[in-house]
């Protein structure tokens, strides 16, 4: 592979514990899986990952949490290493590594990601349950599956299994049937509560929320008045979110990435923070959100 990789992975990943805050003394993690280095990202890793998903592990020696869910981690790939669709797992150390962190724009840790086909897709923060983790891994296998990644066998039987519903997202099925998008949106949240970092959940609050803001909105008016207000911000994420909901996004990001770069302070942080939820919405692999994230790191750094 020629190109460099560097500017073409996703950037700032969502917050579990800032970098700034880490304290001392570091704690050594355990040699399990392949670190990944700026030397073997370009020439093992990514290659590797149009054969295999690989799952890798952010973390930090000042990150008490890093160790919890390695080992997590690393059951489930033991068990998964004998089975028909077997991952690579890796870590990145962003303290002796960091231009690899930066070119992924970690900004907290623990963060695990997959990489499928040279892309990079965002996973789950901090902590998550044992088996909300089990769920995101199968999803990701299956979801490469589907791509030719890995081991295909019994592959079509495994992505017609589907994961039996949570009370709270039937609760919130339920209340969308019945447009109480109220009611929707606090299922979630309770959702949220009990398993914290569930994708699911986010995805599905993330939804119902954008739901909600444009309720009643005429979106061609709204995009008139967002053109006459360049710099008038609820405008302007009012603008983005009904593009969002147009299925216009490369527009919907541009608009908020033009807002970060030209506003500051509070109103700066905002923006950014609408642009990250409006990320939620659309696939991780999705070119358009993927160059969309390297414009806001540029516009941010």
């Amino acid at each position: 592979m020629s190109r460099n990789p560097f500017g073409e992975l996703p950037k700032n990943l969502a917050q579990a514990v800032d970098l700034s805050s880490l304290g001392k003394p570091p704690m050594p993690l355990p040699e399990i899986g392949i670190e990944i280095t700026q030397a073997n990202l370009v020439s093992e890793i990514l290659p590797a990952s149009n054969a295999q998903v690989v799952i890798a592990l952010c973390w930090s020696p000042r990150s008490a949490q890093s160790r919890d869910i390695l080992n997590i981690l690393s059951d489930f790939h033991n068990a998964d290493s004998v089975g028909p669709n077997p991952w690579v797992l890796a870590t990145v150390n962003v303290d002796s590594e960091a231009a690899v962190a930066q070119a992924l724009q970690v900004q907290s840790v623990p963060i695990a990601i997959a990489i499928i086909q040279e892309q990079i897709v965002p996973l789950f923060e901090s902590v998550p349950p044992r088996d909300q983790v089990r769920l995101v891994i199968d999803k990701v296998i299956a979801l490469a599956a589907e791509r030719g990644i890995g081991s295909t066998a019994d592959a079509g039987e495994a992505a017609e299994v589907e994961a039996p519903m949570e009370p709270e997202e039937i609760e919130a099925l339920e209340a969308l049937e019945n447009s109480d998008l109220a009611k929707a949106i606090e299922a979630y949240k309770r959702w949220l509560l009990r398993t914290p970092g569930n994708p699911m959940a986010e995805l599905g609050l993330a939804q119902v929320e954008l739901m909600q803001r444009v309720e009643g909105q005429i979106p061609s008016e709204v995009l008139t008045l967002a053109a006459a207000q360049p710099l008038e911000i609820k405008v302007q994420l009012m603008a983005a979110d009904l593009e969002i909901i147009q299925g216009n996004y490369e527009s919907a990001f541009n608009r908020v990435v033009s807002l970060v770069k030209a506003l500051s302070g509070d109103e700066k942080k905002v923006a950014r923070d609408h642009l990250l939820g409006l990320f939620k919405l659309v696939d991780p692999t999705d070119p358009q959100l993927i160059k969309a994230r390297q414009a806001l790191a540029s516009a941010l750094f």
